[in-house]
């Protein structure tokens, strides 16, 4: 599904004139349905691959291969922005422990546009963006409100209840359960899992390593730079 292929992002400190590695060398395959979780300290550059394959960095060395629906097998990193919109829109999920969301928009909306983007009619896209609001205990009184007033944990469970929704070929979950408490997190680990039945390939970011137990297929160290299999 996803290839990863000698991964190399810097960034440039223009008023000090240097530049800070962020990733060198990373690579890496997901086989389709598979789940790859990113272990590593803080700083080792875990988001910067995610947001790498999903088009909000552009690495300076390497290749993503992605076997796309609509486009075949394509280079990420080569990939025309009216390629990335349709990948990010249809096929790719993303979710971080922020939520970036447009003003005077409820949580309701968010949901349910979600859905229609995912080819949804009105009648089916509201109903399932009951059923998911509700999977993730947002509370009904919050559901006509505006995020911003949201807490913490409230807009991460909105940020997950959007992206799972759309039930995208490829998910990327960046820190998802990071302020979580445990009844939220299994109710995040519940839709990983039926995501995964259901096919989707995921890649994942957690410090909670026992979350991840049972979980992932594979593994993939920082500090080492190799994926080691999970025993079943």
């Amino acid at each position: 599904m996803i290839q990863v292929e000698k991964l190399q992002k810097y960034f440039t400190i223009h008023h000090l004139n240097k530049r800070l590695k962020a990733i060198e060398d990373i690579s890496f395959t997901v086989k389709k349905g598979h789940f790859l979780g990113i272990v590593g300290k803080s700083g080792s550059g875990k988001s910067t691959i995610l947001k790498s394959i999903y088009g909000t960095y552009q690495p300076q060395a390497g290749a993503i291969y992605y076997e796309s629906e609509e486009f075949g097998n394509i280079n990420i990193l080569s990939a025309t922005p009216r390629e990335m919109i349709h990948l990010r829109k249809y096929e790719i999920g993303y979710v971080s422990q922020f939520l970036s969301v447009m003003p005077r928009t409820t949580a309701f909306e968010l949901v349910e546009q979600s859905a229609l983007e995912a080819g949804m009619n009105s009648e089916q896209a509201v109903k399932e963006a009951k059923e998911t609001l509700k999977h993730f205990d947002l509370d009904e009184s919050l559901w006509h409100n505006y995020p911003n007033y949201f807490s913490g944990g409230e807009k991460l469970r909105l940020n997950i209840a959007r992206a799972v929704i759309k039930k995208p070929r490829l998910l990327l979950l960046d820190e998802p359960t990071a302020s979580l408490d445990d009844a939220s997190k299994l109710k995040v680990r519940e839709s990983i899992e039926k995501l995964k039945q259901q096919g989707t390939t995921l890649i994942g970011i957690f410090h909670d390593l026992e979350f991840m137990e049972g979980l992932c297929d594979e593994v993939f160290t920082m500090q080492k730079a190799v994926v080691n299999a999970v025993e079943s």
